[in-house]
């Protein structure tokens, strides 16, 4: 039995609220910046209230974009960073599957060396290791493509533990009553393994979605060529203007916009994750 105690309610509840407050207001803030003209920042104060130019801000970001600040429109940023965070999310997940499944199932010599030499790698951020990647990036002739954007990111170590992970659990006498029935490795992993691991495909694929979607330092590094800017890199070339005074309320139109994909994935894939949850639990 729950013991209710109405103090203890109503501090839970004012915690809550004030840490809605806390992430909603900036969302907020952008909101309102997004919907005024560019006059109504010269005081230095932000509005928090919305104005009455929000039609002629995001029109005018998705028509011409601010090509003197170095940011096309915002459909083609949307689009390239849609592509990147697509590719990343279903690359990683493809190959980390692949080598969890090869890493578990499979008996084949320093086995485990390979599964730590991959682990070990989680020691190494983008940052140490950008130099060399940058270097044999460009030597492939890869700038200012998708390819470039993407390769040096697809793989993930985290991803390949988890997997393995979830293996190891599935019992082996499953795998050996797939051998009786004549499936082989690969029908085991498509028709028994693959639908075992929803759940964790799709909570990674959120996870992913948003790492390969929110990518700064590398798309800022390899693109110079407009065409294969992405939304966030857009932004700090925006909020960065040379000799004048950043349009802010085009920024912000630019800011909202990068939120709503990741914003609709998790609300969309949350179904997902539940879902699988529940058909496991059964």
């Amino acid at each position: 039995m729950i013991e209710r105690r109405p103090l203890l309610q109503a501090a839970a509840h004012l915690v809550l609220i004030i840490g809605v407050l806390t992430v909603a207001f900036p969302v907020w803030l952008a909101i309102v910046a997004s919907t005024h003209p560019q006059s109504a920042f010269e005081t230095g104060l932000i509005p928090v209230w919305p104005g009455d130019q929000a039609l002629v801000n995001y029109g005018a970001m998705f028509g011409e974009g601010l090509s003197n600040l170095g940011a096309p429109p915002l459909s083609g940023m949307l689009f390239n960073s849609l592509v990147m965070a697509l590719v990343i999310a279903c690359g990683k997940i493809a190959i980390s599957i692949t080598s969890a499944f090869a890493i578990v199932y499979f008996r084949f010599p320093f086995r485990m060396f390979a599964f730590w030499c991959i682990f070990i790698t989680l020691m190494l951020p983008v940052e140490v290791r950008i130099l060399p990647t940058y270097k044999v990036v460009a030597d492939l002739g890869m700038l200012n493509s998708y390819a470039g954007l993407t390769i040096p990111l697809i793989a993930s170590a985290t991803a390949t533990f988890l997997f393995r992970q979830v293996f190891l659990t599935i019992p082996d006498e499953l795998m050996e009553a797939a051998r009786i029935d004549g499936a082989g490795p690969l029908r085991f992993f498509w028709e028994i393994l693959i639908p075992l691991s929803r759940t964790n495909i799709a909570a990674l694929f959120v996870i992913l979605f948003i790492y390969g979607w929110n990518q700064y330092l590398w798309p800022l590094l390899i693109t110079t060529d407009e065409g294969f800017y992405t939304i966030v890199a857009g932004i700090k070339r925006m909020a960065e203007a040379v000799d004048s005074l950043p349009i802010w309320n085009y920024v912000m139109a630019a800011a909202v916009m990068a939120m709503v994909p990741p914003v609709l994935v998790v609300v969309l894939m949350q179904r997902v994750f539940v879902k699988g949850l529940i058909e496991t639990e059964k």
